[in-house]
């Protein structure tokens, strides 16, 4: 399935611009390594991400269980501790111009939000294998209002049937309820639904559901 993200060439990542939250695992990865067929972007959740906040963790588990398979990037989103979806859509845009490749792309709560959002909202024409929604909030709802966050009217119609859309959720989830999880799973008729118990929603301790379906999307 082939996204634009906007114009521009594309070029590795730079340095110090977009810097990774956790420090990699092993070697730096490098995006326009041939060794690593796919490349991996992680959009964070809001607030901190530093010292095991936010998603780190989660990040911190990708690069264990990929390092030396696929680059994991998760680029530092302007103002994580008050987020705007302009300043979040600018930086996910220069992201995606900067890299090389095919691209799966992970989502952890707010950092979603934003990834389907921009998806949804941008004629595209990159090599996008799959996309992957972690704790993703339902904006608009009782509670969830923002202006900023809520999605289009019939935004699921934008998201192209070969597009593999993937949802995580924790029923334990104290900030962001299952009940959104299954919101998108009803809205978006092909997303894969993926309930698991005793993960809160940072995902401390990993995701091994998440690992698996991205083993079966690169290549």
């Amino acid at each position: 399935m082939y996204l634009r993200a906007g114009a521009g060439r594309a070029r590795s990542l730079p340095r110090g611009r977009y810097a990774a939250i956790v420090p990699p695992v092993g070697r730096e990865p490098i995006l326009n390594d041939q060794r690593m067929s796919t490349t991996i972007i992680v959009i964070h959740s809001a607030g901190p991400q530093a010292g095991g906040q936010g998603s780190s963790q989660l990040v911190a588990h990708l690069r264990r269980e990929l390092v030396g398979v696929h680059a994991v990037w998760s680029p530092a989103m302007p103002s994580p501790g008050r987020p705007t979806y302009r300043a979040w859509r600018a930086a996910v845009n220069d992201v995606l111009n900067e890299t090389d490749g095919p691209l799966l792309l992970i989502g952890h709560s707010l950092g979603g939000s934003v990834l389907l959002k921009y998806l949804t909202d941008t004629l595209s024409a990159r090599p996008i294998r799959g996309l992957f929604l972690v704790a993703t909030p339902y904006w608009g709802g009782t509670d969830w209002e923002s202006d900023d966050f809520t999605l289009r009217a019939g935004y699921a119609d934008a998201i192209p049937a070969d597009l593999p859309v993937f949802l995580y959720h924790s029923r334990d989830d104290d900030v962001v309820p299952v009940a959104h999880a299954e919101r998108y799973r009803a809205e978006i008729p092909h997303a894969v639904l993926r309930l698991v118990d005793g993960r809160g929603h940072e995902f401390g301790d990993g995701l091994p559901e998440l690992i698996e379906d991205l083993d079966t999307h690169t290549g």
